[in-house]
């Protein structure tokens, strides 16, 4: 049902102090024509004064009968048992022609539009007959009076039947735009609240995670050197201690969404250089550094994402590839840079890699993709088994101009 249809399903609402005011109007009219039968020496003053009081009771029954407010159909027998207690009076005594101004708003504000216009105009016919009637005389001047007052009427009512329904609809578009507003609201936190967690997950396994694995695997070369080499031993406790201090003060950083330690004062190709580095003592491992290409600022977002990027894969290298080599590639171009990582491990098939799982992990390369979809950029791994791996991470310069279309792969075996 539409606005309109349910604004003529039932009446309109009004307020207690209008119901007031034409409830004494009633009362106050029907007085005037009892009290004036009884004074003015008329004919019919008993029949007056009861057709009189019978109207205002009829009139009292209406308020205190649920259905004349609910159905149209009840409240259209109430005002045809009323008007018809009305035409009684009216015809008794000419004082009943003040009535019919107050009955114009019962019925335009009870009755459907077409009925309620067709009622005031019978009830505006009966009073300027029945006036004329009782005149013995008919005048413009008779007529002027009951038709100019259901003239009024029906503007006020339809004016203010209308304006409640503007109101209605204003109130109900300011509660669907305040629960839109609290349902955005609600969305933005939930979008916010995700971005911080995929933040943190992202910084917990690139430095966290890596660094306890690091030292995890520091202290287990540490106990196979003891008792027989208790120097080795020694040097290697030291450096799971030195990567146990540098994993705190990325926690620290990462948790106030600061640059990272290894940025600080220095550039990407620096850090990534400290990083080879200190992978190579620490592990196993020889990790040889390349700069390629003009240095050129990066934002740090690019920065950011390129040296934890770096940091999972020789993480994901000496825990599980095997190698004994690994080098990382820093290439810088006109429109993008570039970082690339192989090693000479046993490789994998990346089809074949399980789900990420807690308590085995496999959430490094979901991660990489995350940063590089980020920015715009791409992640490319090539690897197979007993052939090592490479691993590419792309970044435009400009992200809006490189970044990839909507279903472009971002990562390819």
């Amino acid at each position: 049902m539409n606005s309109s249809a349910a604004a003529t399903a039932t009446p309109v609402p009004t307020s207690r102090v209008l119901a007031w005011c034409l409830h004494l109007l009633i009362a106050g009219l029907l007085a005037l024509a009892a009290g004036r039968a009884l004074t003015d020496g008329g004919p019919h003053p008993g029949a007056t004064v009861a057709a009189a009081l019978a109207c205002g009771l009829v009139y009292a029954a209406g308020p205190l009968l649920p259905g004349v407010r609910a159905s149209r159909r009840s409240a259209t027998v109430w005002l045809a048992c009323l008007g018809a207690v009305w035409l009684v009076l009216l015809a008794l005594s000419a004082d009943g022609v003040w009535l019919a101004f107050p009955l114009y708003f019962l019925q335009l504000h009870l009755l459907p539009r077409r009925r309620a216009l067709a009622a005031v105009v019978a009830t505006a016919f009966a009073a300027i007959t029945a006036f004329a009637a009782h005149q013995h005389a008919f005048s413009v001047a008779m007529a002027i009076g009951p038709a100019l007052g259901a003239a009024v009427a029906v503007a006020v009512v339809w004016g203010y039947q209308a304006l409640y329904r503007e109101s209605e609809q204003r109130r109900r578009l300011i509660e669907e735009l305040t629960a839109t507003r609290a349902d955005l609201a609600r969305a933005q936190h939930t979008a916010g609240v995700l971005a911080e967690r995929e933040r943190l997950a992202r910084e917990i396994h690139d430095t966290l995670a890596q660094g306890l694995s690091s030292i995890q695997l520091l202290l287990r070369a540490a106990e196979r050197a003891l008792p027989e080499r208790p120097e080795a031993a020694a040097r290697h406790v030291d450096q799971a201690r030195q990567a146990a201090v540098d994993n705190l003060a990325e926690a620290r950083r990462f948790v106030a969404a600061l640059t990272p330690p290894a940025l600080e004062g220095t550039t990407l190709a620096d850090a990534l250089e400290r990083l080879c580095a200190t992978t190579s003592a620490r592990h196993p491992l020889t990790v040889s550094f390349h700069l390629t290409g003009t240095p050129v600022a990066l934002p740090t977002a690019h920065e950011v994402a390129l040296l934890r990027l770096t940091q999972s894969a020789l993480g994901n290298t000496v825990r599980h590839a095997g190698a004994g080599t690994a080098d990382v590639t820093l290439t810088h171009l006109d429109d993008h840079v570039a970082v690339d990582i192989a090693d000479d491990g046993t490789g994998f098939a990346p089809a074949l890699l399980p789900p990420p799982d807690p308590d085995d992990g496999g959430f490094g390369l979901a991660a990489m993709r995350a940063r590089m979809r980020a920015l715009g950029g791409t992640l490319t791994i090539g690897s197979s088994p007993g052939q090592g791996t490479s691993l590419s991470a792309r970044l435009p310069l400009n992200p809006r101009a490189h970044a990839p279309e909507a279903g472009e792969p971002e990562a390819h075996s």
